[in-house]
């Protein structure tokens, strides 16, 4: 929906009157001729309390797209420091899946300095087409440049969907991308299913977390969205490279930018929980930051990562490279035991991924009974110390797979 302002809403008067009427401030009047700025919110005061028929409504029209003239299903392939970042390969499965539905081709676009092995390391991985741009001015991620090359390369090669990487760089630049195209983009997605019709439905967590929204952009092409690392499995290594490289050619000029990079320095290595095979986590039900070494202990003898909920790392007992959760990290371990973690929808999110979940809490009514493969109905500080205890005198051993 639109709103219209009829041609007599434009007189000094009437225009005075809405002006002054809308709480929001959204009319602006200038050179006799009345107009909505970005303050509306659709509210119809205007129409219910301003002059009768000086603003309506009418419905939007949306421009019919010719779906037959993008084709591919897009994964953006990432390298940062000279490496390809792991979350490509997670894409590139999914885009495998989304293929068989639509039968498109799945086509990689990648670009930096010095890439030559990465893009054929690419046609190991089920693509159909790896687009290389290798350039040095794309040695470093610099927007602009980055931009110029991705919308260089919308044009040519004109893709149904893109998959981007929820990753620093890639949610810099995926919405850039997708606003000089027009287009939407949908961020931190969960799950991706597609339509015969080439419609992508972007499912993510919405309203807090309290619905799971399936969003499409039918009228528009091509169809952008961001997914965070750890939500899909990754692709296996072919043997034989299936796909082919295309190098492409671009002009100097575009890539030009008026940023220069003074100084490069690598952050510190840390674990991330993301890679971590085994995880303990602790949430709400923790009542104080000392006991916490309960956790630690269990993550000790386990040899296991600590993590955590939300209100752990707002507390300041745990660091935020360690949160589970949409505003946090998310993993896919062989095992995670959550302890004193009700189980809502954004942690639950974070961990979907994993192969088993023992959930500990004192609620039988908690949510994260729902998606537990082992739940334990008790006081955590009851709980703990005795699991622990048993796997001290090795009455569990870590089987050859990996998961205890």
């Amino acid at each position: 929906m639109r709103m219209k302002i009829h041609d007599f809403a434009n007189s000094k008067d009437v225009a005075r009157e809405l002006v002054e009427l809308c709480p929001f401030g959204a009319f602006e009047y200038a050179g006799n001729k009345l107009s909505v700025n970005d303050s509306c919110r659709m509210c119809s005061v205007c129409m219910t309390k301003g002059p009768p028929g000086a603003i309506t409504l009418t419905e939007s029209e949306n421009e019919q797209i010719n779906k037959e003239l993008w084709r591919g299903i897009c994964v953006f392939a990432e390298v940062t420091g000279g490496d390809l970042h792991p979350v490509t390969l997670e894409l590139l499965n999914k885009a495998a899946e989304l293929s068989e539905i639509t039968k498109h081709p799945v086509i990689a676009l990648i670009m930096g300095s010095g890439i030559t092995d990465i893009a054929g390391e690419l046609c190991h991985y089920g693509v159909d087409t790896v687009y290389c741009y290798d350039y040095t001015e794309l040695g470093d991620f610099m927007v602009e440049p980055y931009t110029e090359v991705f919308g260089d390369f919308i044009e040519r090669i004109r893709p149904s969907s893109v998959l981007v990487g929820a990753t620093s760089l890639g949610r810099s630049l995926a919405p850039r991308v997708a606003a000089r195209f027009r287009t939407g983009v949908t961020a931190d997605c969960t799950k991706l299913l597609m339509k015969e019709d080439t419609d992508l439905v972007q499912i993510r967590p919405a309203f807090g977390g309290n619905i799971m929204a399936e969003i499409l952009t039918s009228s528009t092409r091509p169809q952008f969205c961001t997914v965070r690392y750890k939500v899909f499995d990754a692709a296996p290594r072919a043997k034989t490279a299936a796909g082919r490289v295309v190098k492409m050619d671009i002009d100097h000029t575009r890539m030009k930018t008026n940023c220069k990079i003074i100084k490069t320095e690598m952050k510190p290595v840390y674990s991330d929980i993301s890679d971590a095979r085994v995880i303990v986590a602790a949430g709400r039900g923790i009542k104080n930051k000392e006991d916490l070494s309960l956790v630690e202990e269990l993550a000790r003898v386990l040899k296991a990562q600590v993590a955590c909920t939300r209100p752990i790392v707002e507390n300041g007992w745990i660091d935020t490279r360690r949160q589970i959760g949409l505003s946090g990290r998310t993993v896919r371990p062989d095992l995670i035991i959550t302890c004193g973690i009700s189980g809502s929808v954004q942690f639950a999110a974070g961990i979907s991924g994993a192969r088993r979940i023992v959930a500990i809490n004192n609620d039988k009514n908690a949510q994260i009974f729902k998606i537990a493969h082992y739940s334990v109905v008790g006081d955590l500080y009851e709980i703990l110390p005795r699991f622990t205890a048993i796997l001290k005198e090795g009455h569990v051993n870590e089987t050859e797979t990996g998961v205890y």
